[in-house]
């Protein structure tokens, strides 16, 4: 069962963790464009920035400190990271720039249309959301893998990618639909 954003406060540990997720894009995309063959810091720093969502979430529940800010600020973070980092494997030449443009444009139309509803609330985070945010993960992990210490990823890893951005497209389409269905009915009510 989800569980329900309450006023549990900023100052929570699932609330650091979030925030530490966002302070490591900065030194993931350095080391991103830093490394090399052999290196594997960029892989490990880019998996403790992924592993860092499941964690915040966990700790959420479990220690009950879900909070509206929490529920804000996590997937915030999650797509700045995700696209801030999808640039950085462009620009280095590990991602296809079509991935890139279907990350982006889907992340920004969804934005566009949905910012209002998600900030008051009413735009959970549904379980596609939550499975393509865990693709994409993996898949931006196991290239990071493929183009620094194991080449043999590179396949899978572009997989996992594509099948991210397939979840991201449905993902966004539908929270794009639901603000817009809710938008309507809010007029409606008017």
């Amino acid at each position: 069962m989800e569980s329900t954003p309450r006023d549990a406060g900023w100052r929570t540990l699932p609330n650091l963790v979030t925030v530490l997720r966002f302070l490591l894009i900065v030194p993931v995309c350095v080391v991103l464009l830093r490394g090399g063959e052999g290196d594997w810091l960029p892989v490990v720093l880019l998996g403790v920035w992924a592993s860092t969502d499941w964690i915040d979430g966990q700790l959420a529940r479990r220690l009950d400190q879900v909070s509206v800010i929490g529920a804000k600020l996590d997937p915030f973070v999650d797509r700045l990271g995700t696209a801030i980092i999808a640039v950085v494997l462009a620009v280095i030449g590990a991602l296809p720039l079509w991935m890139l443009a279907v990350l982006i444009v889907f992340d920004v139309a969804s934005t566009l249309f949905g910012v209002k509803a998600a900030a008051e609330g009413r735009l959970p985070v549904t379980w596609v959301g939550k499975v393509r945010t865990f693709v994409l993960f993996l898949g931006l992990v196991s290239l990071v893998a493929a183009v620094t210490v194991a080449p043999w990823l590179l396949v899978p890893a572009y997989v996992l990618l594509v099948a991210g951005l397939v979840l991201h497209v449905w993902a966004a389409v539908g929270y794009i639909s639901s603000a817009l269905r809710q938008a309507r009915e809010r007029r409606a009510v008017r």
